[in-house]
């Protein structure tokens, strides 16, 4: 499915609250319960959204990712506005390695008018997006890819990484818990996300609301690890805190 204006700023509404009631949603869209519920029924069909009695959530799962074209969809405003933000950030002439994930192909689709770039990725996509920018060279790196996304993971992966360092290492992330740890599902995808930080100048973030106090399995780093962390809404409590404890700085994606 595509869903319409109001179906996104649903999700958003529960992507930002982590769960919300059927109630609250007709109150902030301004519609009708049944509205909501018929809403609520055709984003869980899909598995953008999981129900509970009397409201819903973000799926969630520390062991398993949701899945590639849902993840494009899921706050796909917000992951915008930081692709703008961060390519506003990025320097001409400069290289970058970027890695595996929705927003970071977000990134790759603003930065098509940049020059003087050398791009190290881990995803193909991220690769044929840059390959039309011409005054960029796209370095592709070798491993196993990953049908469901076009990412390339594993040792071969790494072994590749590891013959460079960067200027700015620009990760996507899938969850940010409130221990300040930054993790993933697939152990091979972090070890070649942990490979991108240990070869990296500066370590830039790109994570959307949803990713705070959302649980995964792996650790990846931890926010002392990273220089700057990109979102289209202020974090909840504690995360303020712990960037400021960490000495990361802050990026708010502004509409």
């Amino acid at each position: 499915m595509n869903p319409n204006p109001r179906q996104m700023t649903l999700l958003s509404v529960v992507q930002t609250q982590g769960s919300v009631t059927v109630e609250l949603l007709a109150d902030k869209l301004g519609v009708t319960l049944q509205t909501v519920r018929r809403d609520v029924q055709r984003l869980a069909d899909e598995g953008l959204l999981t129900r509970f009695h009397g409201g819903v959530r973000v799926p969630s799962s520390t062991v398993e990712n949701i899945a590639y074209r849902q993840r494009e969809i899921l706050n796909a405003v917000g992951k915008a506005r930081i692709a703008k933000a961060v390519a506003a950030a990025v320097p001409n002439g400069c290289s970058l390695i970027l890695n595996i994930g929705t927003t970071t192909e977000a990134i790759a689709r603003e930065l098509l008018q940049h020059t003087g770039l050398r791009v190290i990725t881990n995803n193909l996509n991220v690769a044929a997006t840059l390959s039309a920018n011409p005054n960029a060279e796209v370095i592709v790196v070798g491993g196993v890819v990953r049908g469901r996304d076009q990412g390339i993971v594993g040792e071969a992966a790494v072994d590749f990484i590891r013959q460079f360092k960067v200027d700015i290492g620009l990760i996507g992330i899938s969850a940010i818990e409130a221990d300040g740890s930054l993790r993933d599902f697939d152990y091979r995808e972090v070890k070649v996300s942990q490979t991108i930080i240990s070869h990296a100048r500066e370590v830039w973030v790109a994570a959307d609301s949803s990713k705070f106090k959302r649980p995964a399995m792996v650790e990846v780093a931890q926010l002392s690890q990273i220089d700057r962390l990109f979102s289209d809404a202020l974090p909840p409590e504690p995360f303020m805190d712990l960037l400021d404890e960490a000495q990361v700085r802050f990026e708010l994606a502004s509409p």
